[in-house]
């Protein structure tokens, strides 16, 4: 298996090589066909702010745009898993769809989904943060492109960005007409559509009106009757926008979007029996003697290898339910041709219901004859925010740039879970019973938590680039932000008893910011830059205690290279960095059996010394033709941090960093030309990661991957006068079937053994799109 996962990365790094390997652009859109031969295009990415060009901006962006989207069939950020940016990593937590973890660079929270936990990565569609990690895997709403930005963002981004931040940018409305439909159906009784309509100006006024559907049916079927299977979705989302343009100086934009995400959890199967060699005691036995483990019923099957495509127990399933709903209102005023002055208020709430019976007898409790199992983890999520940045973008002369602004967040965020069992065993093992469901129903629950946690942030902040009139080769940009965080909570019922356990914690800090740049010649520059960033405190929800952890920081440097050369039709740039975090957030958890219940404890706490990562960043294009486009990217990254004791047992002990592969690369070819009057469009991408950890407290590895996508597509075919523009494709996502665990759990090695969860299958479809 090593040998394997060698031969595929020397066959990525090899055609990296080959397709100009740099650390500023993955997956770009491929340049439209042009009879004349031409470079690459100029890509316009607002990561300082302001619109810039890609090659021009110092700091390490990958970008994807809505063409590159569409090639790998990316319909939510849990698409993005598949490793097309190397640097970026997402993952479910634990098993659900529901609520994404997303890491750049070694800064991966294990577990944020709850009130008082923060993630490393912020995400912001159109400027305005997106709080929580639930709801991020909602439909995605005709995105222009994705911008990817890589080390710490808290200058201009502020709090929770200290790995980087996740910027989507959607398509604005035109004032012309011009409408988008899409239908498509595939394996796994998938199908797809979208609609997006831009209406003609009325007067001052444009409109324009997305909506999306996408449906997977399960990876894994529920044999019980009625019940929902295991890893299918239905996402749907609805955004209607409006553009006022009363003078040419100023803008108007007001945008309202809801979604519904309705998914369940990819099924968690027992990988191993007893990895541990404890004596076996039989299934029926009533007791099991210290050092024992008792055998599995007949009816349980270990597959370690290969994704179960039915459960072997049936357990009751529903939806999970993930409504999310927003309001945006950005407001641009330009004064004069050296100044614009901006507003954005933002509101935005989310109500998750989950219901998550992913294992059945495949994780504790685990009991023998006439016992209850099948943890039914039952929880609800319930989140308000409210955002407003004010900023001042502009220059001085011809030698100054400058951003400034003022910001403003405040949420009320609450939860509570509990984690029933829905089956009971018959005495002899051979079968099973349906429980009474009463204790699933909401407000007849056995909580095992209930919290509430109130976060309000205040922030100013300026940046400025310097370009000497007498060297306007040289670039120094300095910038800073000062930030007050004000988080409290309350801890209000533990294991069904109420309770009255508090956090209150206040944090003001600077993040500052200095980078030099030098332009080599018009198309190549280097920088060096000198960044912090932070991720607030907070406590976690799951704790018996409710004791606060205080903020992480990181401090980074960073050297880069971006360059187009060859008369702009190989773009290469690169990318070392160092980053020092300390007050690492840890996470230990705890596994125990309350009855016929299972309580997960998890405790978060601030490492000692400093957490060491070192990585380096490859990405590049190549314009081998008219026709052909290569791309490639690569990421190294290197993560120590010290060891930590373990609250739960006092001892020291190794631990480790999340999603975090030591080696990940990316290479992807893109074929445009003419075809018989229409045009002739092909994809494909694969797409390698390195195994790496599910937890901070476990050494073993999830497996590596290596996943490939691909399309092919007729567009541009012309209809009758007036018709529509179409065009049929052909899709996959994992074409080869490649199945791996991309999340392991050797928490119950003492009782039952390691249970963890397989990737997607592969999936295929064909899709036809009309366009005028």
């Amino acid at each position: 298996m090593q040998r394997q996962n060698k031969l595929r990365l020397q066959l990525l790094l090899g055609t990296a090589l080959l397709a100009a390997p740099v650390s500023a652009f993955a997956g770009s859109d491929p340049v439209a066909v042009d009879p004349t031969p031409t470079g690459l295009a100029d890509i316009v990415v607002t990561a300082t702010k302001r619109e810039t060009n890609l090659q021009d901006t110092p700091i390490s962006i990958s970008v994807m745009g809505s063409e590159s989207l569409e090639n790998r069939h990316v319909q939510s950020l849990m698409d993005l898993a598949d490793g097309a940016v190397p640097s970026l990593r997402v993952a479910t937590f634990e098993a659900r769809q529901s609520a994404l973890t997303i890491g750049i660079r070694g800064i991966v929270p294990n577990d944020a989904n709850q009130p008082a936990r923060e993630q490393g990565v912020g995400v912001y569609v159109d400027g305005v943060y997106l709080a929580r990690q639930h709801g991020l895997a909602s439909a995605l709403l005709d995105i222009e492109r994705v911008e990817v930005l890589k080390g710490p963002q808290g200058t201009l981004f502020g709090r929770n960005t200290e790995g980087g931040a996740l910027s989507l940018v959607t398509k604005k409305p035109t004032g012309e007409f011009g409408m988008r439909a899409v239908a498509g159906v595939g394996n796994l009784d998938s199908y797809n559509s979208e609609l997006h309509v831009d209406f003609p100006a009325l007067g001052d006024f444009a409109f324009k009106v997305d909506g999306v559907i996408a449906v997977q049916g399960p990876a894994t079927k529920n044999i019980l009757p009625g019940e929902t299977g295991f890893g299918q979705y239905d996402r749907r989302g609805l955004r209607f926008q409006t553009r006022w343009t009363p003078a040419e100086n100023f803008t108007a934009d007001l945008a309202a979007d809801i979604g519904k995400d309705k998914n369940t959890p990819f099924y968690s199967q027992l990988l191993n029996f007893n990895p541990n060699g404890l004596t076996v005691v039989p299934w029926t036995s009533a007791t099991v003697p210290s050092g024992s483990i008792r055998a599995l019923s007949p009816l349980v099957q270990v597959e370690g290898s290969e994704r179960m495509t039915q459960a072997d127990i049936g357990v009751p399933q529903q939806w999970s339910v993930d409504d999310t709903r927003g309001t945006d209102l950005h407001l641009s005023y330009r004064p004069s041709d050296a100044l614009e002055l901006r507003s954005i208020t933002a509101y935005r709430d989310l109500d998750v219901e989950q219901y998550d019976n992913i294992a059945g007898a495949h994780r504790p409790p685990v009991t023998g004859p006439n016992g209850k199992f099948s943890r039914y983890s039952l929880a609800g999520f319930w989140q308000h925010q409210f955002s407003q940045e004010v900023q001042a973008v502009g220059s001085l002369g011809d030698s100054i740039d400058y951003v400034g602004g003022v910001f403003y967040f405040k949420e009320t965020v609450s939860d509570d879970a509990a984690t029933p069992s829905t089956n009971q065993w018959n005495a002899d093992g051979t079968g099973y019973t349906i429980l009474d469901p009463t204790p699933t129903i909401r407000g007849s629950r056995s909580l095992d938590r209930k919290s509430t946690a109130h976060a309000e942030s205040k922030a100013v902040y300026g940046q400025a680039t310097w370009t000497p009139a007498q060297l306007d080769a040289l670039h120094l940009t300095v910038g800073g932000r000062y930030t007050w965080d004000d988080k409290d909570g309350k801890l209000e019922m533990v294991n069904n008893a109420p309770t009255n356990l508090n956090f209150n914690t206040s944090v003001d800090r600077f993040d500052p910011l200095v980078t030099l740049a030098y332009d080599l010649t018009d198309s190549v520059n280097v920088y060096g830059k000198y960044s912090t960033g932070y991720r607030a405190g907070g406590a976690s929800s799951r704790s018996l205690t409710y004791r606060s952890f205080d903020p992480e920081e990181v401090k980074a440097y960073e050297l880069g290279l971006k360059s187009d050369l060859f008369d702009r039709r190989v773009r290469l740039n690169a990318a070392v960095y160092a980053m020092d975090r300390t007050d690492s957030q840890i996470d230990f958890s705890l596994v125990t059996v309350i009855g016929a219940s299972t309580r997960n404890t998890l405790e978060t706490i601030n490492a000692p010394g400093t957490t060491k990562i070192r990585g380096l960043e490859l990405e590049g294009q190549f314009r081998a033709n008219d026709y052909l486009t290569l791309s490639a990217s690569y990421a190294y990254t290197d993560a120590k941090i010290p060891d930590t004791v373990n609250p739960f047992n006092n001892q020291v002990q190794k631990v480790f960093i999340a999603y975090t592969p030591e080696n990940a690369a990316s290479v992807a070819a893109d074929w445009n030309s003419p075809f018989m009057g229409a045009t002739l469009k092909a994809h494909i991408d694969a797409n390698y990661a390195d195994a790496s950890h599910s937890f901070d407290q476990f050494e073993i590895k999830n497996d590596s991957s290596f996943l490939v996508n691909a399309r092919i597509a007729v567009a541009d075919i012309a209809t009758r006068e007036g018709g529509p523009d179409l065009e049929v494709a052909l899709w996959s996502r994992n074409l080869l079937d490649e199945t791996y665990v991309y999340r392991r759990d050797p928490s119950n090695r003492g009782t039952l053994g390691d249970y963890g969860n397989f990737n997607n299958p592969r999936s295929f479809g064909i899709e036809l799109r009309a366009s005028y």
